[in-house]
Formats: C-alpha cells, sequence, structure tokens
C-alpha cells in the first residue's frame, strides 16, 4: 500500500517526526510500543528476527530494491517521499536506504533467559547508545547467550542502538531488570556466577577467570563515566580487570565488553 506524501505535517507519519530528538524518542517509543528500524539492511534483519512493521518509510528510489518486503507486507502502509521532505519529518538526511516503524516485541521472561544460558551479560546503567550496540554485536559474535539490562540503561531498540548492533539486537535475547543490584539474586539463583569488570585491588585478571571456565558466568559492565556502582562490586562474587600497558588503566566498555565475551566463552566456533 504505497502512500505518497505530499505533507511533511501528514499525522499519519507521526512515528518518524523528530527522530533526532534522542530524550523524546526514549521515553515515546517504548511508551508507544513501537521502535524505529534504519537502513535497508537493519529493516530486514527485524523481519527475519520475526519483528512486525507498523509501516515502511523511504524515498521513491529504494522501493525496487524492497519490493520483495512490500509484496510480502501488502496491508503495511509505504509512505514514499522526496528527500528534502524526508528529512524535514525525520531531522536528519536518510542516506541508509529506508526506515521502518516496528512494533515493539513483548519483554521477555527473565528466568526463561537464564534457564537456557551459560554466558550472559549485564549492562549497568550505560546510556550510551553507540556502546550499547558495539556490545550487543560483540555479544552476538562471541556466543553470549542473552543481555540484561538495568532500569536505567539505554535502550537496545533505541535506532542508534541497533544501527550499530547492525541488527544484531535483533539475534540476541535481552530484558530489562525490574530492579538493580538486587536483581543480581535472579542470576545467582539460576547458578551463575557473577563477576564484575572493574579495576579492584582484589580483582581477578581475565585469564584467571577464564581459566576458571565456570559453567554459567554472568559479565556485569558498568556505565561509561563512573563504572559499577558500589553496591554492585560488593555484591557480585568476583571482580575482573583487563591488564593493561602504557600507563592505561581501562578500555572504553564496548571494547572492554568484546575481551571479556572473547576470553570467556564456553566453546569458540568451530
Amino acid at each position: 500500500m504505497i502512500i505518497h506524501l505530499q505533507d511533511s505535517a501528514d499525522p499519519r507519519v507521526d512515528d518518524y517526526t523528530s527522530l533526532t530528538d534522542t530524550q523524546l524518542r526514549k521515553v515515546r517509543e517504548p511508551a508507544e510500543g513501537m521502535y524505529i528500524a534504519e537502513s535497508s539492511r537493519v529493516l530486514r534483519r527485524a523481519l527475519d528476527a520475526g519483528h512486525r512493521p507498523r509501516s515502511f518509510f523511504m524515498a521513491e528510489k529504494w522501493l525496487p530494491e524492497l519490493a520483495d518486503v512490500i509484496d510480502a507486507h501488502p496491508d503495511v502502509p509505504v509512505f514514499v517521499g522526496t528527500a528534502a521532505m524526508l528529512e524535514e519529518i525525520t531531522g536528519f538526511h536518510l542516506h541508509r536506504g529506508a526506515m521502518a516503524a516496528m512494533h515493539r516485541p513483548a519483554p521477555a521472561d527473565i528466568s526463561a533467559l537464564l534457564a537456557g544460558a551459560s554466558r550472559v551479560a549485564v549492562l549497568e546503567d550505560i546510556v550510551d547508545h553507540t556502546n550499547i550496540g558495539a556490545i550487543f554485536r560483540s555479544a552476538a559474535a562471541l556466543g553470549v547467550d542473552a543481555v540484561l539490562v538495568s532500569p536505567r540503561c539505554g535502550d537496545p531498540l533505541y535506532r542508534r542502538s541497533i544501527r550499530v548492533s547492525m541488527g544484531t539486537v535483533f539475534q540476541v535475547p535481552w530484558a530489562r531488570l525490574p530492579e538493580w543490584p538486587e536483581g543480581m539474586a535472579l542470576l545467582e539463583e539460576a547458578g551463575f556466577a557473577t563477576a564484575a569488570l572493574a579495576l579492584e585491588p582484589d580483582s581477578l585478571t581475565i585469564t584467571e577467570l577464564a581459566a576458571r571456565n565456570d559453567e554459567k558466568l554472568a559479565l556485569i559492565l558498568g556505565t561509561e563515566g563512573d563504572g559499577l556502582s558500589p553496591a554492585t562490586l560488593a555484591r557480585a562474587g568476583d571482580s575482573v580487570m583487563i591488564p593493561m600497558y602504557a600507563g592505561v588503566d581501562s578500555l572504553n566498555v564496548a571494547a572492554a565488553s568484546a575481551v571479556a565475551f572473547f576470553a570467556t566463552q564456553k566453546t569458540a566456533p568451530a
């Protein structure tokens, strides 16, 4: 159902307005049960993951490339406009192909996620969506079975997180914890050893942690500025450090996650 836009104020494209307003969108999208998939590749990955589209949004030149997607969803509106009109609606120039407003999937059951997992990442209050997306991409590539995010952590389904992850946020099961660090009890009850990445006097090295080869391991990653909270460090079973050279004291949280995931993965790919 192709609809050629004549007016950037058309109320039917409200899902796509003010996409550059992060504060607005991170509140509005979960409240309205939707998220934005930006770029043709990400859009296809969302559909492959079984997510349902509310509408598609693109310049006319992308119609042939996405003809199969449009044909497969005949009842979903496809809003088409000039590049200038689309930019006026969204707040930025679309150069990665189409976009889609997607129905947000129902929250995953945390107990079910943990029941089938041996490697879990926990993100405490990480608010940079680029870092969240990069962590999910590393999680998908390096065998992390599930990701749990704290109540104040950024939204993995925010469009920048999705884009940086290259759509892997659709592959790695995740859920938001109702409370933290009290929620660590869920991990402990499910049999997980908990390891907080932090430079503490008694920290294990990542090599020492990997040598234990825990049957079930949850790696806890902290916010970009202050790191993990004292309450989390007090509750976690271990603190873990990545040894550094040349006077460098730490890595960016996304880089640290990749090192930790690789070092502690349960089984390496063939």
